[in-house]
């Protein structure tokens, strides 16, 4: 067994930018007149507001005011708010106003799908995941960013220093171009797992993290005998992207050789092998996933309600005692235990298990460097600050002061620097970090907001010094999981992803209620040939066709 767990263990005036723009903002005419057309390769229509030395290292300032269009996903847990020290530094310092159309994250992707495709999409398009940009390559809304990437130096650097180019490679539709950037780890950051009451699995005998998905049911039948009243596990998410256990069975499905719930995807699964996709829910890995969650079902371990029940009910039985785990991730835990400590309940301990391995050995899925990126419009390229917009993206995502900023915020106000570590300001908590602060970095002043940091996506160092020290803990435990091959892309012309469309949308829809079903026992797993042969009825085998076709004509 492995060793045992890790136990849980006044405003400012604006002055700077989180690394100063001293540099950026100096009166060297070289470094803030406008570039020519010849020296850029933009038209100076296209460069107004641009900088002439942009590289690496460079805080952008525009030469002269610029405001770029954006889409905006609001988000209930910091809903936007005009006057965030996020917006009035980047005005007042780096000269950069927005002009927001906002969309509720509730309805975040039907929004931006509909206005894109209607051609009315603002310049710039964030949170959005790798492969969602598919669908509008072929009707010209969106710019193809890998004709100007030559323009962000941070971008080009984090690639080459990170040994990210397969990953940006696979972005690549059927015309050699990519049209999304994402957001860039430096190493994986796993969030996922299974959060349990630590102090309950204790007084059940239970010390350790279970090794593997067996060693993990055999605990759950330990917690069964121990307290008999609840359940041992009661999950949530399963209402969440039309996908029940969608959580859980995405961080499993590695683990099993396969894909599934909220990584379903396409549901392409690469045979490394035989060098073709395969359909995932067709492998003998699906199968067997099913298989373990239906039995956590029939011995019940695992709450029936667990695949229909809302979040705030997942969560409740989870408060409340009536359940003894729930899928969790490296923030939500910090609620659950606040949940605890709220209630006057000082003995209850919230842990997040490291992910068992499983039948196909310790893994986690490929890809875990990239995360949710931006699109831009394709008439960005026609506007008269096209240039300065790619640079100002280049330094906000990129960089490593437009990384802080984004994250941190202005030094002095919302956090203090010693060295290379950085504190939170002690009225400023960000999600636990600093329990005592009465202000939160996202809500109050914009900070650490997914649409302006691409989802965390960061060096280790600026993303290890915002972690409480049970997600450090956390990354460290899974340090060792092996990282499965990165799959090869299979880019689709326009007449095969017609093709795709028309049948992927039956197909998704069988795997979700039929998976469903067997878990909840009321299709049983005998039946799972039959299902195949459902699926064959649904052009499963002209669906993987297709994109094994792609594939060869790389």
């Amino acid at each position: 067994m492995r060793s045992a767990r890790t136990r849980m263990g006044a405003a400012a005036s604006v002055a700077v930018l989180a690394l100063t723009l001293t540099a950026a903002c100096s009166s060297n005419d070289d470094a803030t007149s406008e570039p020519s057309a010849s020296e850029s390769g933009i038209p100076a229509a296209q460069s107004v507001g641009a900088m002439k030395d942009f590289t690496v290292g460079t805080d952008f300032v525009a030469t002269e005011p610029v405001t770029f269009s954006v889409l905006y996903r609001d988000h209930p847990n910091y809903p936007l708010k005009q006057d965030w020290l996020f917006l009035s530094t980047l005005k007042d310092k780096a000269k950069v106003s927005f002009d927001l159309t906002s969309a509720p994250l509730s309805d975040w992707d039907a929004k931006k799908s509909l206005i894109i495709s209607a051609g009315d999409a603002p310049e710039l398009i964030p949170v959005t995941y790798p492969g969602q940009e598919t669908q509008f390559v072929s009707g010209g809304t969106l710019l193809p960013i890998s004709d100007y990437a030559k323009y962000m130096p941070n971008f080009q650097a984090r690639v080459k220093d990170w040994d990210l180019q397969p990953a940006i490679d696979n972005l690549k539709q059927a015309d050699g171009k990519y049209y999304m950037l994402p957001g860039l780890y430096e190493s994986p950051q796993p969030q996922y797992s299974i959060a349990i009451r630590q102090d309950a699995w204790e007084k059940a005998g239970i010390t350790e993290d279970p090794e593997t998905w067996d060693d993990l049911k055999a605990d759950l039948k330990k917690l069964k005998a121990a307290n008999p009243d609840v359940w041992p596990m009661s999950d949530r998410w399963s209402t969440t992207n039309n996908s029940p256990l969608g959580a859980v069975l995405q961080v499993a499905a590695p683990n099993f050789g396969t894909v599934a719930g909220w990584g379903f995807g396409n549901g392409l699964w690469y045979d490394q092998d035989s060098k073709k996709y395969e359909y995932a829910a067709s492998t003998d890995g699906y199968k067997e996933l099913v298989s373990y969650f239906a039995s956590l079902v029939k011995d019940g371990l695992l709450d029936p309600e667990s695949l229909t029940q809302d979040d705030d009910t997942a969560k409740q039985k989870f408060a409340s005692g009536q359940s003894l785990a729930i899928s969790g991730n490296t923030q939500e835990i910090t609620g659950y235990a606040k949940t605890f400590t709220d209630a006057g309940n000082t003995t209850a301990k919230v842990h997040l298990i490291r992910v068992p391995e499983g039948p196909a050995g310790d893994n986690v899925a490929s890809g875990g460097r990239t995360v949710s990126g931006f699109m831009i419009s394709s008439k960005a390229a026609e506007q008269p600050n096209f240039l300065a917009l790619l640079q100002f993206v280049d330094w906000l995502y990129y960089s490593d002061s437009g990384l802080e900023f984004a994250k941190y915020g202005v030094e002095g106000t919302t956090f203090t620097k010693d060295g290379d570590k950085r504190a939170l300001a002690a009225d400023v908590d960000w999600n636990g970090v600093n329990p005592a602060g009465t202000k939160k970095l996202n809500a109050d002043f914009g900070f650490s907001n997914g649409v302006w940091m691409l989802a965390n996506g960061s060096t280790n160092e600026l993303i290890q010094d915002l972690n409480t020290d049970a997600t450090n803990a956390f990354v460290s435990a899974m340090s060792d999981k092996k990282e499965l091959p990165l799959p090869p892309s299979a880019p689709l012309d326009e007449m095969q992803q017609e093709q795709i469309t028309l049948l992927q949308a039956a197909l998704n829809d069988s795997v979700t209620q039929n998976t469903a079903a067997f878990i909840l026992g009321q299709r049983p797993m005998s039946d799972w040939d039959k299902w195949q042969t459902e699926l064959k009825g649904l052009n499963v085998d002209q669906y993987v066709d297709t994109y094994n076709q792609a594939l060869a004509a790389k």
